[in-house]
């Protein structure tokens, strides 16, 4: 039986349009929901945290931008692109790339029905569970339904929110970071309810990227908390130790408290888990974190044993690995577990928010994690009284240090340190910060003045465009379509917000 939505789904604002995703118009309304704190998992799963040896817990990253590319130039999914181009590069994949990302809603329950105890965490962003809906593929969205939705599988799957568009946040304007996140959570609740919202408490950053300006990070890591994210997860080399040394061998396999301070010496904290490695989908395809995780055990924080965790996120569709060697090695490992009599005690799955809430549940605070920054904020920090700072002696800091130190940068850091969303991309950016200004300039004070503003369609259609800019795919593949594409959603934004 395919579970619905929950019936405590917040309703589309009237003023909005049903033909574009359901982003914005509910602010009170989610920011109630996911502002809640009772535990998600502890209260349901059955591990006991003594029992535990040493864990690992895995995540699989969807996405699929949406592009003007219809017949009429109308916005569409890349992957409805590639169903009707099926000559065009790798697009004779597209059923391959659709059936993975239905097919957790298969693995799971069939695992659970053999008493297996797996583990999975599910980060799809807005503009593919939009691209769904717009192909109508309701067998997709069905499967991912009763992976949201139904009781009987929830401790086994936990949803991580993500950046609506997958914008990565260090070329992100500030005041769109929020706007991105509070639309994941408008969609997410859209389809899946109220009560499937409620439960997402962890966050996965679009390519793994870190921003490490002092101001951007800490905007970012505000936007988290306020939006109710109790956790993120970070790329291990994107960050380091407050004295600026790389992170120590076992801290990456506990919970680490990431530290954002802006120019004026505010500071606020978030949990990170530390995503171990490179981005190769072998990890995952291969159930690389599970055999890392044998080879680990118990560590001490706070002098309390608790269970090491290997952290580990891959692309769910892409590569030849995913499509073929994860199916072949995720189901058979669970039964392994599960026949060596482990299925709850020694080497386990663990999801993020579970892991953190039994850490909790054992007297571990997150004061007690070891504390993080964003990489290269050190090299400010020496330079500035991060106490007695301002904007313009932290930006006098960068610009010194870009003078004297070639492999000092503010560009952030992601899954990868050879490529960048910033360098050759002017096209792109210009635009995307001038859309951008355009939109707040004209909404800003109207949404201050009267909050309803965001139920009606045009501020819907604007927002939607403003995002849609922003998404990291039209600077990843190169100058051509792809920044073509990024322009022309940039005409029609402006065109929208002009005066």
């Amino acid at each position: 039986m395919i579970a619905a939505a929950s019936s405590s789904s917040p309703s589309t604002p009237a003023g909005t349009r049903s033909d574009l995703p359901n982003i914005c118009g509910l602010e009170a309304e989610i920011s109630a929901i996911v502002t809640q704190n009772e535990p998600i998992f502890l209260p349901n799963t059955n591990l006991r945290l003594e029992d535990i040896s040493a864990s690992f817990a895995c995540a699989l990253h969807m996405h699929q931008p949406t592009i003007p590319a219809g017949a009429q130039g109308e916005l569409i999914s890349n992957l409805q692109h590639m169903f009707e181009h099926p000559h065009d590069g790798d697009n004779h994949n597209a059923s391959v790339f659709a059936w993975c990302y239905s097919r957790m809603g298969d693995f799971i329950p069939e695992l659970v029905s053999r008493g297996c105890n797996p583990r999975i965490m599910l980060d799809y962003s807005g503009n593919l569970l939009w691209g769904l809906q717009q192909m109508g593929r309701e067998d997709v969205l069905n499967n991912l339904k009763r992976l949201a939705c139904d009781p009987t599988y929830q401790p086994y799957v936990e949803w991580l929110g993500t950046m609506w568009s997958h914008a990565v946040i260090p070329s992100t304007p500030i005041p769109d970071i929020k706007l991105h996140i509070q639309a994941w959570q408008h969609h997410f609740a859209s389809l899946f309810g109220n009560d499937a919202l409620k439960r997402v408490k962890g966050f996965s950053p679009p390519e793994m990227h870190l921003p490490n300006h002092p101001d951007t990070l800490y905007e970012y890591v505000k936007a988290l908390k306020e939006c109710g994210y109790r956790w993120l997860m970070v790329q291990e080399h994107s960050v380091e130790r407050l004295d600026g040394s790389e992170l120590w061998q076992d801290q990456k396999y506990i919970p680490n408290q990431l530290v954002a301070r802006n120019s004026q010496g505010k500071t606020i904290a978030i949990t990170a888990l530390i995503k171990t490695q490179g981005s190769d989908t072998k990890l995952v395809a291969q159930m690389q974190p599970y055999h890392e995780a044998k080879g680990r055990g118990q560590q001490s924080i706070a002098d309390k044993l608790v269970p090491a965790c290997v952290t580990q996120i891959a692309d769910g569709e892409n590569g030849g690995v995913m499509m073929n060697e994860f199916p072949r090695d995720f189901q058979p490992l669970w039964s392994e577990i599960k026949d060596n009599g482990r299925g709850t005690k020694g080497v386990v799955g663990l999801n993020g928010t579970e892991y953190l809430e039994l850490l909790e549940a054992a007297g571990v605070s997150s004061e007690d994690y070891p504390k993080i920054q964003a990489v290269q904020q050190h090299k400010i920090w020496q330079r500035v009284d991060p106490h007695q700072s301002t904007s313009a002696e932290i930006e006098q800091a960068i610009a010194e240090l870009k003078a004297t130190d070639h492999r000092f940068h503010m560009d952030g850091a992601s899954w990868t340190d050879n490529l960048s969303w910033v360098k050759g991309y002017e096209n792109v950016l210009e635009p995307m910060n001038q859309l951008s200004a355009m939109f707040h300039k004209k909404y800003d004070p109207l949404v201050q003045q009267d909050p309803s503003i965001t139920q009606r369609s045009d501020y819907q259609e604007a927002l939607l465009y403003n995002l849609l800019v922003q998404t990291s795919c039209f600077r990843y593949w190169g100058q051509g379509t792809w920044t073509d594409y990024a322009r022309e959603l940039y005409r029609r934004g402006a065109e929208l917000v002009k005066e």
